[in-house]
């Protein structure tokens, strides 16, 4: 309003009436924030509509990031990676760019003062968790966010500045389930609470508060505040926070059955429709793998018929060239066994010719020894002629059997070729058949999200600055080195009777 106090509108009144203008210079201005006024119990089952969770998410965020709530530094990385899915959607490693999420505002200043890390190095801690949120849509994120954020110790609380009769300073927090006391110095652990069952009426007078307990012979809890416009809000919150408590404990009505009817089938109808897009999707992404896939196996058979058809020509080359040296060498012997047979004619001529001088004998003698000779050299060169085209045959029989089994083997790879494409077509008919995994249970979620915290929280703690730890800071690991949390702060200050927690109060 105009005198900075938080003011909510009242619809029966006009906005002029409400003193919530401010004089800017000789012009009247208002402004105003649009937010829930109460906060639910439980998020999963109170918040029926998608419109009014995602308005809810928006003010939690709001107010966590603004540091209205206190939140520890791992699960403000947490949130934040669910914050980035609501916005983005999946994580996509080929679009993913490094310093994409630096212009988004995900953590508290608090928390980046406090740790010596820099901005990419709490992109690339949030990045890790967002990309283990894949397939999850924007509104089932946003719901995780907010069951995370309903169990910080801050959520859902409208802290008031309150005295007790001896001037002790100390806070009231009115939430969804009942008033809260809180010493002046910590607004994490209440020192008593007094849930709206026990409370059987409110009122004030001016500055003081007075509650009357339900309970018998309990006597009223009185407390002071600064003003008694402040009063009247925190009368306003109770009414309305006691309504709402009491409601929900009441089996619904016709119409919020009704809206809860209409919600879900929205909701079945959205999964069904996510699932359907979820399984396209994976039918779409497996058949380009297995294109991929098939494209590489076609290249590696090109490859290998490549190899194949020149390892074929060479035989063909190789055959042509034995086949020519076979004849050749077939020739050369038959010429030379020519060339014996007419040089043992010689010889016979030769010996039965008549010699009529021993000059011409030894001539004879001298030439049939040449001839002999001549004969040997004749014969021995026809066998190894002989044995050489033998062997060009056998090189050639060799070689027309790796021609054969070249051409059997590219044949081969081509019917291979030809009935994998048969396999991986029949392949991508199946997976158009398969129905789409379910997803992992929300407790086995959990149990692996604690982990990640413990293991972040381990991490990061060498890099803390100490001399920059808040005093919330300070209560959190005092409250997790005791294993305590939230819920079992409450427990505790909810013990023991009415009239024992009032007689605790007024000390």
């Amino acid at each position: 309003d105009s005198k900075g106090m938080i003011l909510w509108l009242k619809l029966d009144k006009k906005v002029q009436d409400q003193c919530v203008s401010k004089l800017q210079g000789d012009q009247y201005v208002y402004s105003f924030l649009f937010l829930a006024k109460f906060y639910p119990e439980d998020v999963a089952d109170e918040l029926v509509q998608e419109v009014t969770q995602h308005l809810f998410f928006l003010q939690v965020k709001q107010a966590i990031l603004s540091m209205d709530i206190y939140c520890p530094p791992e699960a403000s990385v947490l949130l934040a990676s669910y914050a980035v899915q609501a916005k983005f959607g999946d994580y996509d490693e080929d679009t993913y760019k490094p310093g994409m999420l630096a212009s988004e505002d995900l953590l508290p200043q608090r928390v980046i003062d406090q740790y010596q890390m820099t901005l990419e190095m709490w992109e690339e801690r949030i990045k890790v968790w967002y990309a283990d949120h894949r397939g999850m849509t924007r509104d089932e994120a946003e719901m995780e966010y907010l069951k995370i954020a309903q169990d910080l110790e801050m959520y859902g609380v409208n802290y008031f500045s309150i005295s007790n009769k001896k001037d002790t300073e100390l806070w009231l927090g009115v939430t969804a389930v009942g008033l809260n006391v809180y010493e002046k110095e910590n607004k994490l652990q209440p020192k008593m609470t007094f849930t709206w069952n026990e409370i059987r009426h409110v009122s004030f007078d001016d500055k003081k508060f007075i509650i009357k307990p339900a309970e018998k012979n309990a006597p009223n809890f009185v407390f002071f505040s600064k003003n008694a416009k402040m009063n009247k809000l925190i009368l306003n919150l109770c009414i309305g926070n006691h309504d709402l408590f009491m409601f929900r404990r009441k089996p619904d009505s016709i119409e919020t059955q009704q809206m809860k009817a209409v919600a879900r089938e929205e909701k079945q109808r959205r999964q069904m429709q996510r699932n359907r897009l979820a399984k396209e999707k994976q039918l779409r992404e497996e058949a380009e793998r297995e294109k991929a896939a098939m494209e590489q196996r076609l290249l590696q058979y090109q490859e290998e018929i490549r190899l194949a058809n020149e390892a074929l020509r060479r035989s063909e080359e190789t055959a042509d060239l034995l086949a020519e040296k076979s004849r050749i060498a077939a020739e050369e012997a038959q010429l030379l066994r020519e060339k014996a047979t007419e040089a043992e004619q010689e010889i016979a001529r030769i010996r039965l010719s008549a010699m009529k001088t021993e000059e011409e004998k030894v001539h004879l003698e001298r030439k049939t020894r040449e001839a002999e000779m001549l004969t040997a050299q004749l014969v021995e060169e026809s066998e190894r002629r002989a044995a050489e085209a033998n062997k060009l045959k056998d090189e050639l029989l060799r070689a027309r059997v790796a021609e054969k089994e070249a051409k059997e083997k590219l044949l081969d790879f081509l019917s291979r070729l030809t009935s994998y494409d048969l396999i991986a077509h029949a392949d991508v008919e199946q997976l158009s058949l398969e129905i789409e995994k379910e997803r992992v249970e929300y407790l086995e979620k959990s149990k692996h999200l604690q982990n990640q915290l413990r293991e972040l929280r381990s991490e990061i703690e060498v890099l803390k600055v100490g001399e920059k730890q808040s005093q919330f800071d300070q209560i959190h690991e005092e409250q997790l080195r005791m294993g305590e949390n939230k819920y079992s702060t409450l427990r505790k200050s909810k013990s023991g009777s009415t009239k024992s927690r009032v007689a605790f109060f007024e000390e």
